[in-house]
């Protein structure tokens, strides 16, 4: 796969983050786009076998792949390793953990509480968002604000997915009112947080924090409670992402 086709699959798949793309210095898309087509096939590596068995050698395959890019070793010839490591090099080995935090969805089981959701979140969309931001240009001293930011943006998306999460299993055991509300509580401080922490990080990063359309929206909707996320979640609208990814390219501002 060139990173044409990974900006392809990218923009068939992951729309939010392909917008925000976009919007990233030049420097730095290539190395985003291969990131975030990483995480749809380890996303996706889980889910490619009914048996959690089979399930867990699909996603240790990616973990060995990225350990040898770490080392140093070129990958073979792959869809997305090999651009991957064009554009990451070595660096690429630090990208395991990303691989890693999916083990649990080899299991299928559900949360049994909120705080196990927000640990899912930390680990995955957590390190997911820090990696890009630590790509272009964040500080390690920011990394505080990144993860406040990644917490509110990730339990927004698991939110938005929660119907189809039941459906399979994955969401929440106890489909409890309270549980819901008190993550979206948790996702809205988080980017409260880092929105008054944004000046120390660079205008560069604006891109890799980006939290995608209507968050705040739907997330003082579930607050509220006129909005039960275990039933439906009102689609994002083409208009209303394009107006969403025009605020961010035009003013830079991935806060609310």
């Amino acid at each position: 796969m060139t990173l044409a086709a990974c900006t392809e699959a990218l923009r068939q798949h992951d729309p939010d983050r392909f917008g925000a793309v976009l919007v990233a210095e030049a420097r730095d898309r290539p190395a985003l786009v291969t990131l975030y087509a990483l995480n749809l096939e380890i996303a996706r590596a889980p889910f490619q076998s009914a048996e959690p068995m089979l399930a867990e050698m699909r996603l240790q395959w990616w973990v060995d792949r990225l350990a040898e890019m770490g080392r140093g070793t070129a990958p073979p010839l792959h869809d997305v390793l090999t651009p991957l490591w064009e554009a990451w090099g070595a660096r690429a080995g630090t990208l395991v953990d990303l691989a890693e935090a999916r083990r649990r969805d080899c299991e299928r089981q559900p949360f049994a509480t909120a705080p196990e959701v927000i640990a899912y979140v930390d680990a995955t969309a957590g390190r997911l968002m820090w990696a890009a931001a630590h790509l272009c240009g964040t500080p390690d001293n920011a990394r505080e604000i990144v993860g406040h930011q990644a917490r509110g943006a990730g339990i927004a998306a698991w939110l938005r997915a929660l119907p189809q999460l039941q459906a399979m299993g994955l969401g929440l055991a106890l489909p409890e009112p309270a549980a819901v509300g008190t993550l979206a509580a948790e996702a809205r401080d988080g980017l409260r947080m880092a929105a008054r922490l944004h000046r120390k990080v660079p205008a560069r990063a604006a891109a890799a924090l980006y939290p995608g359309p209507r968050v705040p929206r739907l997330l003082s909707e579930i607050t509220a409670g006129s909005l039960d996320p275990f039933t439906e979640i009102p689609p994002i609208t083409p208009f209303q992402r394009r107006a969403s990814l025009a605020r961010l390219a035009f003013t830079g501002r991935w806060w609310r």
